[in-house]
């Protein structure tokens, strides 16, 4: 009876210097891989231009946040000074309509409102910002299957990892192997799921 085969989340080639991970980045992508990570113990020149990142929609999120954080800010200022529209002013509870008159300003004085608007276009922009960046990053994930190679731990003091995963397109398991070998990494290893 066949063992049950482990499902392989990549390919993970250790290197011992910054300038072979990113020489064997830049080879893994003319070669047409797209899905690859390089983990490295301190931030590396070039090797995220090497990796090939893409941008992401996380500007885009924190716009929409600021946003939205603008009109509630602009919203509540404008409905509680008095100065809603009226066709908005019978759905208001007395309790939450105060229209204040001070020094003879107008109801809806858009001076007065800037502070408000700006720290919650701010607050709003950044918490987006942060749980965006979480969840587009993949977090909260409490383990990685990188954690299964036992040299994988010295990626936090010397060595250089760069990993290719197995949802690229053009990953083969003896391909890509034989291609990263061929980069004369200081070790191959399988990455099991």
């Amino acid at each position: 009876m066949d063992a049950p085969k482990t499902k392989i989340y990549g390919l993970l080639a250790e290197f011992a210097t910054p300038t072979e991970i990113v020489d064997a980045a830049n080879h893994a992508r003319e070669a047409g891989y797209t899905a690859m990570e390089a983990y490295s113990p301190f931030p590396v020149m070039d090797l995220h231009e090497a990796v090939g990142f893409k941008r992401t929609m996380l500007p885009t999120l924190a716009f929409f946040g600021g946003l939205t954080g603008f009109l509630t800010a602009f919203t509540l200022t404008t409905v509680t000074s008095g100065g809603a529209p009226s066709f908005v002013t019978p759905f208001i509870p007395d309790w939450f309509y105060y229209p204040l008159n001070i020094g003879g300003r107008p109801l809806n004085s858009w001076p007065a409102f800037i502070p408000p608007e700006f720290e919650l276009t701010v607050l709003f922009a950044s918490i987006t910002s942060v749980f965006g960046m979480l969840l587009l990053n993949g977090y909260p994930r409490i383990y990685h299957p990188l954690f299964n190679v036992p040299r994988f731990s010295l990626v936090t003091s010397d060595r250089f990892f760069l990993c290719i995963e197995a949802k690229d397109s053009k990953f083969d398991l003896q391909g890509t192997k034989q291609f990263l070998e061929g980069l004369q990494p200081y070790e191959v290893s399988e990455v099991p799921e």
